[in-house]
């Protein structure tokens, strides 16, 4: 199976950015991992390596409900950045709320809607999807 360079997680969460860490950590399926507490500090990350012709994140796993920008705020604004490359987000919420799904659809992003915690074997498929 084939790695990934670089994950970004958004999560303000401490715990769930711990075990999402951790999942990722146990995969062993990516380099390195950048972390953001919300989504503005995300949107900044990655106009700032876009700026400075840094390497971008392969997989963005995102969470919606957080201080300053939300995930909804984040996809709103980062669907304006022309990035060169597909950069692949998944919504990682403990939302099961149907209005998120429908507004997740806004986004192309309803098959990329997934319940918190994830689980080593769900990443392992998602790493696999992007290769």
């Amino acid at each position: 199976m084939n790695k990934i360079n670089l994950a970004c997680v958004v999560e303000d969460d401490p715990i769930h950015l711990f075990l999402t860490k951790k999942v990722i950590t146990l995969s062993g399926l990516v380099t390195h991992i950048i972390v953001c507490e919300n989504g503005k500090e995300a949107y900044d990350m990655l106009k700032s390596r876009i700026l400075s012709d840094e390497t971008l994140p392969e997989l963005i796993l995102l969470d919606l409900n957080m201080p300053v920008w939300d995930g909804w705020q984040f996809l709103e604004e980062v669907t304006l950045i022309p990035v060169l490359r597909q950069i692949t987000i998944y919504i990682l919420t403990s939302s099961s709320n149907e209005e998120d799904l429908i507004r997740a659809d806004k986004y192309n992003l309803r098959g990329n809607y997934l319940i918190k915690p994830i689980s080593v074997e769900k990443f392992a498929e998602i790493v696999e999807e992007l290769n």
